[in-house]
């Protein structure tokens, strides 16, 4: 025989009571119930409103109504009768009761006891009916003349003795299914008790102990326990077996399957309680034994308690005194303040507690009191709150003298930047409990959870900036990749955010790649300070704002970004190429923060340009000079020179494929070369800066300061003959042209050069750029960089690369 706990779930109707019958089949279980749902709120409003004699017929019409439709619903036809019967006698009863608490103007505990009674009484006769009218005999047992306990109304405690010899009595060899009514019991003398928290449940955990259960069933509209609460942990999901301690100590910090004190009844007789959701069709749910089996997780679960406040007391004057811990407790248990977490430190100067923020207040006064003599000498200081934290606890006991957990739960916290305000573990090693920010909560606990459950998956969470070219073939690389990445390499990039100049849209829960660009044309109004705001306020784990765009607007939000830990991957090359102080304070806080700022694709698009640089310098190596073709543009079109294409057609071409920044005249005008190099200089550490940078233009100013790019256009077929006789004449000595910028420790000059056969730059093409290094290590035989250095597949490629990068620095 099994104990099987079943309600607040028949708002549903028939189908409820159909998986009840499928749930019970031919077995003698009892059945234990609770009230539909929001009738015990419901009764104890109306209660109250009489109380001050107010009216309540309209609540009661309301809840009769429910009851009577519930109960038709179960049970239609002529079966109903008896049951609507039964129904209206129990509210008569209620209003009589209700009467008198009016006429008195006093409503006990007592009474509300006896009122909200009322709800579990009436789904129980509904369920015995309604099972009855199935073909399953069934009768309601009043669990008021089972359960018996102590007279404190409102949350009775059970009588175990006396309970256990009534419930045998009245509950075994039967010859038809109880229903019994839950939350209710009845002191020795009759009244009506309520058992407080754990309600239905702990009826059930009390009746299967009683009766030595096979098992308890507890039957939610949930799943059973989770690894983590789903509504803030989308990859949360059930756990197979639990044990007691464990499962105390989740549901002590938040997990809602079930309230602590139902596990106590089951846990003393060592009855298993399996805690299964209504829709759960194959029976197996969370199991909760004695000691449960090694699974394949060092960790159960993580759960929290969304707000609390730290109630702290520190001084020179605490250090080596005995008593100064129980005496600070007892001040708090003699002001009724529960405490959560106790944490101190070695040294002995400060004691802190987490406790609830109603009961915060009330402890201060209670500390101030107990140490009014110290705190008047200077020996401790003022009792202090902090507000407006959460504690995250994670949970298992396989963490026993198991290293590198807390190693593990610390470095996934600080590297997605939560603060840790406060730790503590007891020595069973059974929880590693953690107050932080309540604003970190859901953060924490993404963070904690992927560490432990996701098997080394790694989420990104992205923010994309720009759908032009480069944004949309980054998506589609993505797109078409993110199979591989989850089996091969464990990763999976969810698009969050997306921005362009005409809307926005951000979904936490994810925008599909397939259908990106419909939910970006339904998103709101774009505004960048708007997108940005909502990426530090979602405060996602794992984030990474990507810009795509060519605009001086996003970087002005990249040191507020990265300040909030969220990582940033971007060929755009205009912060670090703006001014100094900004591209030292966005490296700074970089550091500062652990997290990526990756800008590979600045120079040389996908080439491993600046990832080469970085290494020289770290190493110790002295840049002595840099010698580069930095533009595909340019590349493109000079390599297309030769071949006998005119210069304007070649531009055109180029523009056509891609290769060009939106404006040409950023390629042409050698500002987009200037900002390149003006990179590799600061990458390399020299003191120079973008008033060192010789430019010697390609074109004449008349043209690259035309008033639009389309007037620009139209005058460059003015350029073909003067470039074509350019490329004539380095023909005619066996050389070719290229745009090459140098730099030295003393300068950085952009000009058009010649170069033959023995020089690596003679054989460039397409778009090719090539970067030449020079150092004390590689002088005689330069480092040499070469590859395609635009286009829309080899930068989104290079942006990919980065993003993939971050990736790895959350683990």
């Amino acid at each position: 025989m099994d104990v099987v706990k079943f309600g607040g779930l028949f708002e549903e109707g028939p189908k409820a009571l159909d998986r009840l019958v499928d749930i019970i089949g031919t077995s003698d279980d009892i059945i234990v119930v609770s009230s539909f749902p929001g009738v015990a709120g419901e009764l104890a409003g109306a209660a109250r409103m009489t109380e001050t004699r107010l009216d309540c017929t309209e609540t009661l019409g309301t809840l009769r109504e429910k009851h009577r439709r519930a109960a038709l619903a179960f049970l239609p036809g002529p079966g109903s009768e008896g049951l609507l019967a039964d129904m209206d006698g129990l509210f008569d009863e209620l209003g009589e009761l209700l009467k008198g608490v009016s006429l008195l103007r006093d409503l006990s505990k007592r009474s509300l006891d006896q009122i909200q009674s009322f709800g579990v009484r009436l789904a129980a006769e509904i369920v015995a009916k309604a099972l009855s009218g199935r073909g399953i005999p069934a009768a309601v047992v009043d669990a008021r003349e089972i359960i018996k306990t102590d007279a404190i109304f409102g949350s009775a405690h059970w009588l175990e003795t006396e309970t256990r010899a009534i419930a045998r009595s009245r509950l075994l060899g039967l010859g038809y299914r109880a229903v019994v009514p839950g939350s209710i019991g009845s002191t020795m003398d009759g009244h009506t008790t309520s058992l407080g928290r754990g309600g239905a449940d702990l009826t059930a955990s009390i009746l299967g102990a009683c009766l030595g259960a096979g098992e308890i069933q507890l039957w939610t509209d949930g799943e059973g326990m989770l690894t983590a609460d789903p509504s803030l942990v989308s990859d949360a999901f059930p756990i197979d077996e639990i044990s007691y301690d464990e499962a105390l100590e989740m549901t002590h910090f938040g997990a809602r399957a079930i309230d602590p004190p139902a596990f106590l009844p089951a846990m003393k007789a060592g009855i298993p309680i399996r805690i299964l959701g209504v829709d759960d069709q194959d029976g197996m749910g969370t199991k909760v034994v004695a000691r449960s089996g090694s699974g394949i997780y060092p960790v159960r679960g993580v759960a929290s308690i969304p707000s609390v406040c730290l109630l702290s007391i520190e001084g020179l004057g605490m250090q080596g005194v005995t008593g100064i811990a129980g005496r600070m407790f007892s001040a708090l248990a003699r002001a009724k303040v529960n405490v959560i977490l106790i944490t101190q430190a070695s040294s002995e100067l400060s004691i802190c507690c987490a406790v609830r923020p109603d009961d915060a207040a009330e402890g201060r006064s209670a500390l101030r009191e107990e140490f009014a003599l110290e705190i008047q000498e200077g020996l401790i200081g003022d009792p202090s709150v902090e507000d407006g934290l959460s504690v995250i606890a994670v949970v298992g006991e396989q963490m026993k003298r198991r290293t590198g957990i807390a190693g593990r739960v610390f470095s996934a916290m600080g590297r997605n930047g939560v603060n840790v305000v406060a730790i503590a573990q007891g020595s069973s090693e059974l929880n590693i409990s953690i107050v932080t920010r309540a604003d970190h909560r859901a953060k924490a606990l993404n963070v904690i959870h992927d560490a432990f459950f996701l098997a080394g998956i790694r989420t990104v969470n992205l923010f994309l900036a720009g759908t032009g070219l480069i944004g949309k073939t980054l998506l589609k690389q993505i797109a078409a990749q993110r199979e591989m990445l989850l089996k091969q390499h464990s990763t999976r990039i969810r698009l969050v955010g997306i921005i362009n100049s005409r809307s926005m849209v951000v979904d936490p829960k994810g925008v599909d790649l397939d259908i990106w660009e419909e939910r970006l044309s339904e998103g709101e109004q774009a505004e960048m300070v708007a997108f940005v705001d909502l990426i530090k306020a979602l405060n996602l784990p794992s984030a990474c704002f990507c810009d795509c765009t060519a605009s001086d607007v996003p970087p002005s939000y990249y040191e507020g970004i990265l300040a909030s830990s969220i990582a940033i991957v971007t060929p755009n090359k205009r912060a670090n190429s703006g001014p100094m102080e900004r591209y030292l304070a966005l490296k700074t806080t970089a550091r500062e923060k652990d997290v990526i700022y990756g800008y590979e694709t600045t120079v040389g698009a996908g080439l491993p340009v600046i990832g080469t640089l970085h290494d020289l310098v770290a190493c110790g190596d002295r840049i002595t000079r840099i010698e580069a073709v930095l533009s595909g543009t340019i590349s493109f079109i000079f390599n297309g020179l030769g071949t006998g294409k005119n210069f304007s057609s070649l531009v055109l071409e180029a523009k056509a494929k891609g290769y060009t920044e939106p404006d040409p005249r950023d390629d042409l005008g050698a500002i987009d070369i200037a900002r390149k190099t003006l990179i590799l200089i600061r990458e390399a550490g020299l003191p120079l800066d973008s008033k060192d940078i010789v430019i010697e233009p390609i074109l004449p100013a008349r043209l690259t300061k035309a008033p639009t790019v389309e007037e620009f256009l139209a005058l460059l077929p003015a350029m073909d003959a003067s470039m074509a006789a350019l490329s004539a004449s380095a023909a005619s000595r066996g050389k070719v042209l290229r745009y090459v910028a140098v730099i030295t420790p003393t300068e950085a000059k952009l000009s058009l050069q010649e170069y033959g056969p023995e020089s690596p730059f003679y054989n460039l093409s397409g778009t090719d750029n090539l970067v030449m290094f020079s150092t004390a290590r590689y002088s005689a035989n330069p480092l040499v960089v070469r590859g395609p250095g635009a286009g829309a597949d080899v930068t989104a490629s290079g942006v990919f690369a980065d993003i993939l990068k971050t990736a790895q620095s959350y683990l």
